[in-house]
């Protein structure tokens, strides 16, 4: 297993679906590449930097930032232009890191959401990531995933939902599972 960029294949991956899992199967890869010192690059297009999750703070043990771009549960929000706004000002850090080749693996976390609203453009999105570093690996979490993202990936997961504590039991959100 090489590390060499030179002789790497970069793939797309996409893990979408209703169940829960998404974002901790790209934790896992995030884990996983810190092993073999790759440069990582995590942005959560959904979550506040208001908030600090227990992600956060493994990814700061392992030396790699964890950059929150959206302002909490967005799709509830009241001002679609504020939330369009935060998406866009993500994206464009997200591409300037892409064209920069900044990070062996790069991680986008629920990108599909800003896809699905409308806030950035699918095109645009779907054009930076196939023109990315022939080296890099890109990460895509989220629900509903397009036809076209789906297509343009190398690997497709989708997460099924079978059962969940709060709608079986009530049981909120668990540090250490879902925080």
């Amino acid at each position: 297993m090489s590390t060499d960029r030179t002789r790497r294949r970069g793939l797309l991956l996409v893990n979408t679906g209703n169940g829960k899992g998404k974002s901790t199967a790209a934790l896992g890869i995030l884990v996983r590449a810190a092993g073999y010192d790759f440069s990582i690059g995590m942005f959560q297009f959904i979550k506040s930097a208001e908030t600090r999750y227990g992600e956060h703070i493994a990814a700061e043990l392992l030396g790699v930032d964890i950059v929150p771009l959206g302002d909490g549960f967005t799709w509830l929000s009241e001002d679609i232009n504020a939330d369009r706004a935060l998406a866009e000002r993500g994206w464009q850090r997200v591409r300037e890191v892409i064209e920069a080749g900044s990070f062996d693996i790069l991680i986008l976390d629920e990108l599909t959401y800003c896809l699905t609203y409308g806030w950035l453009e699918e095109e645009e999105v779907l054009r930076v990531l196939r023109a990315r570093p022939s080296w890099m690996h890109v990460v895509v979490t989220g629900r509903n995933a397009s036809p076209a993202l789906i297509e343009a990936a190398d690997l497709v997961t989708e997460m099924h939902l079978v059962k969940h504590p709060f709608r079986e039991q009530g049981i909120g959100a668990q540090p250490g599972i879902e925080l």
